[in-house]
């Protein structure tokens, strides 16, 4: 037999013994993970008339991330419901709403700077 071959084996005999902060630490990342979303948005929105738009590309990337946890609480309701279709459904698009906040930031960052004069500007004289 070959070293992949015995590695193969080996891991088939020995059982995976989920460790007891595993869910605590996943459910409280996620809750976090989705209400910080939350303000963030909230306030990306509410200071966008103040800031400019670029402060409105942070947040819809803030709503995408906010999605993103929707679309994982829609994946373990299908995992738990052993609804095989939705669950490879939603996993197929798994980062979309990723790759979406990543492109609205960087909209965002391109939008948000101004190129700065390597002169100061000449002192005001009153």
């Amino acid at each position: 037999m070959s070293p992949a071959q015995l590695l193969l084996l080996q891991n088939e005999q020995t059982p995976f013994v989920q460790p007891r902060y595993f869910l605590p630490v996943i459910l409280g990342l996620f809750a976090t993970g989705a209400i910080v979303s939350l303000v963030a948005a909230v306030l990306g929105f509410a200071r966008a008339r103040a800031f400019g738009a670029p402060v409105r590309w942070f947040a819809f990337a803030a709503v995408c991330l906010l999605l993103f946890h929707i679309q994982f609480l829609v994946l373990g309701f299908g995992v738990v419901l052993k609804d095989d279709e939705m669950a490879w459904t939603i996993l197929t698009f798994f980062n979309v709403f990723v790759i979406l906040a990543a492109v609205c930031a960087a909209i965002g960052f391109v939008r948000l700077t101004s190129p700065r004069s390597p002169v100061p500007p000449p002192p005001v004289r009153e």
